[in-house]
């Protein structure tokens, strides 16, 4: 298991973080990586792009002249896509370029980005963001501390922290997300990430199986067969209600009222 030192805001070591090896040191597979990336990028277009077909453009719907006899060519309308300010024949119209992609290839992209930082030594686990004040100017110095050398920093942190959103949107390259809303775009795109010990744990667990292997196991005691006495104590409840609910409708046979004949019709 990949071992990383914990630093508080004062840059000093204050412990050690044990990482899932499946998650912090996996095999970086390029072509994955280019996939999420593509994949990303392309639910981020905006899409907003038109132009006008010959039915939207200005310009009367008169024929400008016959359509014989002048010896010129026929035309039927100046809106027409030969003509100067004529329409658009298969212009863009707004549309999504998103497309789905396989879970397991965005987690596996997710994984190979922070094994490549952590090789890379561009990962930083920090105890706490626990900031006294949403001053933008103290907390620059704490980053200078961690890491003065990256130009674009990436943080990371499971609570939401008004102090932390607040100081970090005015510096210049700085960004911060939820450990929800972590892409392995984002842990490219930037020089240097730095993880609170709650989001390590996290994606720890999250990306390397843990939860499926418990939510499997529970499934299969479910799924075990039961002792003899408990499947008789079943039967036997099984045949009440079976009993119960065939009595019920003879009940309501009984309680209902008879109905009142027709009187004849007098003579």
């Amino acid at each position: 298991m990949p071992v990383v030192d914990v630093k508080n805001l004062e840059g000093e070591k204050v412990g050690q973080l044990e990482l899932a090896d499946s998650v912090f040191a996996a095999t970086v597979n390029p072509h994955l990586l280019h996939e999420a990336v593509r994949h990303y990028l392309a639910g981020r277009r905006a899409g907003t792009h038109k132009t006008k077909q010959k039915s939207e453009v200005a310009g009367s719907g008169k024929k400008l002249w016959r359509q014989k006899g002048t010896g010129r060519a026929r035309i039927g309308s100046v809106r027409s896509p030969l003509w100067r300010h004529g329409g658009t024949v298969h212009g863009p119209v707004p549309r999504s370029y998103e497309y789905s992609l396989p879970k397991k290839m965005i987690l596996g992209a997710l994984r190979s980005a922070l094994s490549a930082k952590l090789a890379d030594q561009k990962l930083t686990v920090v105890d706490a963001w626990k900031l006294e004040t949403h001053k933008t100017k103290p907390f620059a110095e704490v980053l200078g501390k961690l890491d003065g050398e990256s130009k674009t920093i990436l943080l990371v942190d499971n609570a939401a922290s008004v102090n932390l959103e607040r100081a970090s949107r005015n510096i210049d390259g700085v960004s911060l997300i939820p450990t929800a809303a972590l892409e392995a775009y984002e842990v490219l795109r930037h020089d240097h990430l730095m993880l609170s010990r709650e989001a390590a744990l996290k994606l720890s667990r999250g990306l390397s199986g843990e939860k499926s292997e418990a939510s499997a196991a529970s499934a299969q005691a479910e799924s075990a067969p039961a002792p003899a006495g408990e499947k008789r104590a079943a039967r036997k409840s099984a045949v009440k209600s079976r009993a119960k609910a065939a009595k019920k409708p003879a009940a309501r046979a009984a309680k209902a009222k008879p109905k009142a004949k027709p009187k004849g019709k007098k003579g």
